[in-house]
């Protein structure tokens, strides 16, 4: 059994050694990553870092103001796109890959079918976004199949909603948003009837927090008449779905994360999910879920993983803020113990803060001890947002998005070129501990913190898998500490430990200490300022 490390990449972002990042720069002013600088020595460095699952963002066609109509690409209008790149979650052709992730544009299948060939070469697997729940205001599809129907073209616009229908729609009504509409253009978007915006916006008037860039799919539910389905017979927007589905696994895509899942009817999925690993079992789902009510209605639905957003990350981000105490960690992985092995941890990606901005922690070594939390607390999978764990900040002010802390997904732009070395090595060394050492893949998992509660910024916890035991303990204090760490007579029985003297080596510094086990009683555990041990005897 091996842990899954998944890696996402902003594959426009990660490549690209254009460093002029001038705000709203166009793709000739700040360059674009391709799909191209994901070359076998780049991949091997990847899956060497301890990486199983390579998650690929912004892949499909999608909404851009950089002009492709020489190539036979539609141009959107720019009052319906977010930044000169556009979001790769406003898709416009679910059949095509996104342009400006190719040298040769023409070429662009072609160049992505062999960045899959590469990955799976160098023994990693590819995950891609499948965005269900909206499409960009523009959508057609020019790259679709022989026989494929596009999106909306045999809706009856007459109705609001149809269950037959792959849009919603505002009848009679023109798309009327807070914004101007021309955008400097010389004429303005228009839209009539106006379709109902993605984040379950059904009147034609969406405002600046909308997605307004985005028109929601109809999965035969009736939102006008408070959430009715009408699953039978099967919405036309299922089939077109199941669909793109079976043609990217046919391409070798060996998984889907899902965005905004919960969105989309858990009927659909039950209903697709089968289907896809009736022909591709290897395929997996992630599901972008937060509401955790939903959670074990997801899983038995299809999905494999779901992110553990709600629960775990906002617990870890609170505890590295000084917001909440360590327990808050216990209480997260309690909430979902029985579906543990389904839950995705992480501390970054694309929508969330880098852990290093000044809107988060500030310095991406104060975030190392819930990293290793993360990482080794359970069997379950990670995942890394390249950038991570080089230090990343994200306090650039890109253009549309801002300075907001995050990396931008709107605007062409470049990673920070300074890394910081020892940082990378620390990340490798916890993710090596997590790819090699049983206790982690496969172990038990015993906290410690109930018998410790007088720790308040400390985290402890065993694994164990036959012989092999680590004793994990993090600090996310500021200052140094020296903990009496009771070990309860309960851990002994649990985890079939012997009592006694040992000598157990610290893997993060490779240093020995001795450790005298016996139940109930302490173990003195030095920490620094924002340190981890990670204790193996």
């Amino acid at each position: 059994m091996k842990k899954t490390i998944i890696y996402q990449v902003f594959t426009r972002l990660y490549g690209n050694k254009n460093t002029t990042r001038k705000p709203y720069g166009t793709i000739e002013e700040n360059g674009c990553g391709k799909l191209n600088d994901f070359t076998p020595s780049v991949l091997k460095e990847i899956r060497e870092m301890g990486v199983t699952h390579v998650w690929y963002t912004g892949i499909i066609r999608h909404a851009t103001m950089t002009d492709y109509t020489k190539y036979g690409i539609p141009r959107q209008h720019p009052a319906v796109v977010k930044g000169r790149a556009g979001s790769p979650y406003a898709i416009t052709d679910y059949y095509d890959v996104d342009p400006d992730l190719a040298v040769n544009v023409e070429k662009r299948m072609e160049e992505f079918e062999r960045l899959v060939n590469r990955t799976h070469r160098a023994s990693l697997k590819m995950i891609i976004d499948f965005v269900p729940n909206h499409v960009a205001r523009q959508y057609k599809s020019i790259a679709k199949p022989e026989g494929v129907i596009d999106l909306g073209e045999d809706d009856d616009t007459t109705h609001g909603f149809d269950p037959q229908n792959n849009f919603y729609y505002c009848p009679e009504q023109s798309f009327a948003p807070y914004f101007d509409l021309y955008h400097g253009e010389l004429w303005p978007y228009e839209e009539k009837p106006a379709k109902a915006t993605g984040n379950d916006c059904f009147h034609n008037a969406p405002g600046v927090n909308d997605w307004y860039e985005t028109v929601k799919l109809n999965y035969g539910v009736d939102y006008y008449a408070g959430r009715v389905g009408y699953f039978n017979p099967i919405p036309d927007t299922w089939k077109k779905m199941l669909h793109i589905l079976l043609y990217w696994a046919a391409k070798g895509v060996d998984g889907f994360r899902c965005d905004m899942a919960e969105m989309v009817p858990a009927e659909f999925w039950a209903w697709a999910t089968p289907q896809v690993k009736e022909h591709y079992p290897a395929v997996i789902f992630i599901g972008e879920v937060y509401n955790p009510q939903e959670y074990r209605r997801y899983l038995s639905s299809g999905f494999d993983l779901l992110y553990d957003k709600v629960g775990m990350y906002d617990a870890v981000s609170d505890v590295l803020c000084h917001h909440r105490e360590t327990s808050a960690i216990t209480w997260a992985w309690q909430q979902t113990d029985d579906i543990k092995d389904h839950m995705l941890y992480f501390l970054e990606n694309h929508d969330e803060l880098r852990l290093a901005s000044d809107f988060f922690v500030g310095d991406a070594w104060k975030a190392l001890p819930g990293f290793v939390t993360c990482v080794l607390m359970q069997q379950n999978p990670f995942m890394l947002y390249a950038g991570q764990e080089w230090g990343e900040r994200g306090m650039d002010q890109e253009g549309f998005s801002g300075m907001d802390g995050r990396t931008t997904i709107f605007d062409y732009w470049s990673l920070q070129t300074e890394r910081d070395e020892a940082l990378i090595s620390y990340y490798k060394r916890v993710l090596e501990i997590a790819r090699t050492n049983k206790a982690i893949a496969e172990g038990m998992m015993f906290d410690l913190m109930y018998a410790n509660g007088q720790y308040r910024r400390q985290f402890a916890f065993f694994r164990k898998a036959k012989k092999d035991t680590l004793l994990v303990v993090t600090n996310f204090d500021d200052v140094p500490v020296t903990m009496g760490l009771t070990i309860p007579a309960h851990a002994f029985e649990y985890l079939g430990m012997a009592e006694g003297s040992c000598k157990a080596t610290d893997l993060l510094t490779g240093k020995e200490i001795l450790l005298n086990l016996s139940p109930d009683g302490a173990v003195g555990i030095d920490l620094e300022a924002r340190g981890s041990v990670v204790l193996q005897f």
